[in-house]
């Protein structure tokens, strides 16, 4: 492998399993990982660590030059839930360290980035279910907002200035590892940690709430799967559409009865069930099928048997 990797937001729920992963695949001594403080303590520990701000030009491509970096994964951004109490913030943060990562690959400094968007991209005028790649997409959200403008910039980077940028569309994300970062799709990590404290859980969306979700595992081996690709492979710039499963709160519910009988799950909808209302219930993810052979392994029954067995 040409030059190293650089995670930008390696401490993130998705950042730090994605981190491990890459060093388990290509070696510690070549992924190095970065975040704006040291609070993940298990990461900062496991290899080569610096403190980084992804709205700091400067501060990265210095990264890049003193590591020799060639692969940067940009996983830092503020999430649906937490973006709609601090817009501007939102704006600038998930905006302007795309442009800076977009702009290193555009000056040949490095060679390759991986950008996730989201299901927030889509918006309550797109098709609800089988959402297909290419639709009406007019988010509601800040967060939704910016990544439908990355979406662009990557398309126009690449077409304008050959920059090799891959991006997947991410729906709700299940792990076990890492707490929630304030999403919208985090009551289904939630659920599964109150679950075991107090067999029990008052879930913020509706019972009847369908949304698109990932385990983990799947959503890791998508990422690395699309960078491992062929560039000719590669021919969507903006995003793809990917998708594992879609479930419900009641269905997840009736998932984690059939091994926690005493369960008991109400329902108390807030500011995060009209985020949830916006977007898909189910999504058409045929191209990233096609082109680069994603496929998930995960399904409901198997992602709460992961989640109570490794959480208990």
């Amino acid at each position: 492998m040409e030059g190293k990797i650089l995670i930008i937001g390696a401490g993130g729920q998705i950042g730090s399993e994605l981190t491990f992963k890459l060093r388990e695949i290509y070696g510690k001594d070549q992924v190095v990982a970065s975040d704006i403080n040291y609070s993940n303590v298990t990461l900062v520990n496991s290899g080569t660590f610096e403190i980084l701000d992804a709205q700091d030009y400067q501060a990265i491509q210095i990264c890049c030059e003193k590591h020799n970096i060639k692969t940067v994964y940009l996983m830092a951004a503020m999430l649906s839930a937490t973006g709609e109490k601090y817009p501007n913030k939102a704006w600038d943060l998930n905006t302007e360290s795309l442009f800076h990562v977009l702009n290193l690959a555009k000056a040949k400094l490095i060679d390759k980035i991986f950008w996730p968007s989201s299901i927030a991209v889509f918006g309550p005028t797109t098709p609800k279910e089988n959402t297909p790649q290419y639709t009406i997409m007019e988010p509601t959200t800040v967060y939704g907002i910016t990544k439908q403008v990355g979406e662009r910039w990557c398309e126009y980077y690449n077409q304008k200035y050959n920059v090799d940028v891959r991006s997947i569309r991410y729906p709700g994300i299940i792990s076990w590892k890492t707490l929630p970062g304030g999403g919208t799709t985090d009551y289904a990590v939630e659920i599964y940690h109150e679950a075991l404290k107090s067999n029990s859980y008052e879930c913020f969306l509706s019972k009847n709430t369908n949304l698109p979700m990932l385990f983990m595992d799947d959503a890791i081996k998508a990422t690395i799967d699309i960078m491992q690709a062929k560039p000719e492979t590669i021919k969507i710039r903006s995003s793809y559409n990917l998708a594992g499963i879609s479930f419900t709160p009641q269905e997840i519910a009736e998932s984690i009865k059939k091994q926690l009988l005493e369960f008991t799950i109400t329902y108390k909808p807030d500011f995060r069930q009209a985020i949830a209302n916006s977007w898909p219930g189910s999504i058409n993810d045929s191209e990233a099928r096609k082109d680069w052979n994603w496929k998930h392994s995960f399904d409901l029954d198997a992602i709460t048997k992961e989640m109570l067995d490794n959480l208990k």
